[in-house]
């Protein structure tokens, strides 16, 4: 199959010729890239979306909590994502400590930015007293955003891309060899995007799942799992994961997802026995 692959690949798309890269503008002095303009719209998007969520009777926590929560968000992801990053993709980078910090050249981790958002919002919640599940279930809502415009970026970078394959819409990376390959950062987009926004924006709006504490970071967590899961049998494993995939079957990413797609369905099939609270007029809680 491969050899067929490589004797059709003027056949393909190739990347190049989409007119798309890594920077968004440079001026010289000063580049931008569109992996930080990915950050910067899911942070403010998820942001106004909050708002737009606690707006809502029974929401767990006033507009105060809410200014406070995008900088515990955005520390947790740059933190979280990094550190995790580096421990279970890249511990080569442990040698040389200082480039820990070096997040302009990559490297984060969706799993590890996920336990600093979680241990953000831990703090807020047991300082103000509020809700810790309900606020995980309505941030839960937001991050669709940064999961579409960060596998965009991806996309654009020319990097994470998949397997070889002989699909139609298959794509050449730069990167990737003279091989057509998926192109799975789309994939993920989709699913853990667009899909995943559009069930989490159902269950809040037209269900009563936000009186169900719980419910909706586990939707999140189970659906996220079962995309990522899915979608790394077409993505090509980190190179320097490559042995640890043979010796295990699974990717690192779907090891990973594993907990999540567990702790997802536990929170989902429980989420009826817990009592919501919800915010007085001077936004205190109350006991519901």
């Amino acid at each position: 199959m491969i050899e067929s692959i490589f004797a059709n690949a003027t056949a393909y798309l190739h990347f190049d010729s989409l007119g798309v890269g890594p920077v968004a503008l440079d001026l010289g002095f000063f580049t931008l890239k569109w992996y930080s303009l990915a950050y910067l719209a899911g942070i403010l998007l998820g942001y106004w979306y909050l708002l737009k969520l606690i707006a809502q009777p029974g929401a767990p926590m006033a507009r105060r909590h809410a200014d406070d929560m995008i900088f515990y968000a955005t520390l947790g992801i740059i933190l979280g994502g990094r550190l995790a990053y580096v421990f279970f993709y890249q511990p080569a980078i442990l040698q040389h400590p200082l480039d820990i910090f070096k997040l302009w050249q990559g490297g984060m981790s969706f799993h590890g930015g996920v336990v600093g958002v979680s241990l953000g919002i831990l703090y807020l919640a047991r300082r103000n007293g509020l809700s810790w599940l309900r606020v995980h279930d309505y941030v839960a809502c937001c991050v669709p955003f940064g999961l579409l415009f960060g596998r965009l970026a991806n996309f654009v970078n020319g990097e994470l891309w998949g397997k070889a394959t002989d699909v139609p819409w298959a794509i050449i990376f730069p990167t990737g060899g003279d091989i057509p390959r998926h192109p799975s950062q789309l994939y993920e987009a989709g699913l853990e995007g667009l899909i995943l926004g559009l069930i989490l924006w159902f269950a809040f709006w037209k269900t009563k799942a936000r009186y169900q504490p719980g419910k909706l970071v586990g939707l999140f967590l189970l659906g996220y799992g079962i995309a990522r899961f899915t979608v790394e049998f077409f993505r090509e494993a980190d190179v320097q994961l490559m042995e640890f995939a043979e010796r295990t079957g699974l990717h690192m990413g779907q090891w990973l997802t594993l907990p999540m797609m567990l702790g997802g369905l536990y929170l989902i099939l429980t989420a009826k026995g817990r009592t919501a609270r919800d915010l007085t007029p001077d936004g205190s809680v109350r006991a519901g």
